[in-house]
């Protein structure tokens, strides 16, 4: 959890630097730059990931791990531009002056989306992305059998 969470934090200054550059400074549109920073930070994610985070688990190949990576990710970031999406035009257009804000934007997609999406990430990532342990890593099972002799 502790070299995920370090890759991730990595990939969110990535993505949030990126983001505000793209949004603030060359007048992107909100989910454009969104989308935009967080194919960047995926990729910079993938790396850390694969060849630190989840090194000791078995490769299922590389096209395959990549593959599955970005889809996943592309749902990852599905839910970050829902976040942004229902905050900067849904209750934007409610209370524009609040919500269709730069600070309201990065609490939506790098805060609150970027959560749901980190949890659902961190599951399909060990769950489908980088499989079960390598046989060497794998803990010896004792039994009470041979606790006997």
């Amino acid at each position: 959890m502790g070299k995920f969470g370090t890759v991730g934090a990595v990939a969110f200054a990535v993505d949030f630097v990126l983001f505000n550059y793209a949004n603030a400074s060359l007048g992107w549109e909100t989910l454009t730059a969104k989308t935009f920073s967080t194919v960047i930070a995926a990729t910079v994610a993938f790396v850390g990931n694969r060849f630190w985070t989840w090194r000791h688990r078995e490769r299922s190949g590389m096209a395959r791990e990549y593959s599955l990576y970005f889809f996943f990710n592309a749902v990852g970031l599905g839910i970050g531009l829902a976040c942004l999406a229902i905050s900067h035009y849904g209750l934007g257009s409610i209370w524009p002056g609040v919500f269709k804000s730069l600070i309201a934007d990065n609490i939506a997609a790098n805060f609150i989306g970027a959560a749901l999406g980190t949890f659902f990430r961190f599951w399909s990532y060990r769950r489908f992305v980088f499989v079960g342990p390598a046989a060497s890593d794998a803990p010896e099972v004792i039994t009470q059998s041979h606790k006997r002799q």
